[in-house]
């Protein structure tokens, strides 16, 4: 029963969280993703995660983190996407991160195209009213690719888990 509430209420809750919060502040704090690493860590025992298991979840959630993290000292990717990207990665565990990462890729990509393609207009008036509009249409801040990752993870996460997983116990 915990680990079905942990994957099908913590876990889309987090993401939900995760992806409103970089959209209206453009930050994914720490604490959120700390959450998503702790969900983890209480799922895994919960549902009986055998340790083999438990080692492949983590190298993806490593693996994850080592590659964010120099997309992040390029510049490509923001701190906040890196370190839940990573996060997210250990419950999709090593079998279905290219899965994660190329349906993240999928949905962020047409995301950014908009936000960019977006910003070559005035931002109407009453757009103005909200701060996070005004702060999402400025060209000097970043696209809000944490909704393309939370996305991505609730679409994978069946796949990752096994649908019988998802099924009320």
């Amino acid at each position: 029963m915990a680990s079905y509430l942990l994957l099908c209420v913590v876990f889309p809750f987090l993401m939900a969280y995760a992806a409103a919060s970089d959209l209206l502040t453009m930050r994914i704090s720490n604490r959120i993703t700390g959450l998503v690493l702790a969900g983890f860590v209480l799922y895994a025992f919960a549902s009986g995660m055998t340790w083999d298991d438990l080692v492949w979840h983590l190298a993806a959630g490593v693996l994850t983190l080592v590659i964010t993290f120099a997309f992040f000292a390029r510049g490509w990717i923001g701190g906040g996407d890196a370190k839940l990207a990573a996060a997210t990665a250990l419950w999709i565990g090593l079998a279905h991160l290219p899965e994660y990462l190329v349906v993240a890729s999928i949905l962020g990509g047409p995301l950014t195209l908009s936000i960019v393609s977006a910003r070559k207009y005035p931002l109407p008036k009453l757009a103005h009213k909200f701060p996070f509009a005004v702060h999402l249409h400025d060209t000097k801040t970043g696209v809000p690719y944490g909704i393309a990752l939370a996305a991505a993870a609730l679409l994978v996460l069946p796949n990752a888990v096994g649908l019988e997983q998802l099924a009320w116990p």
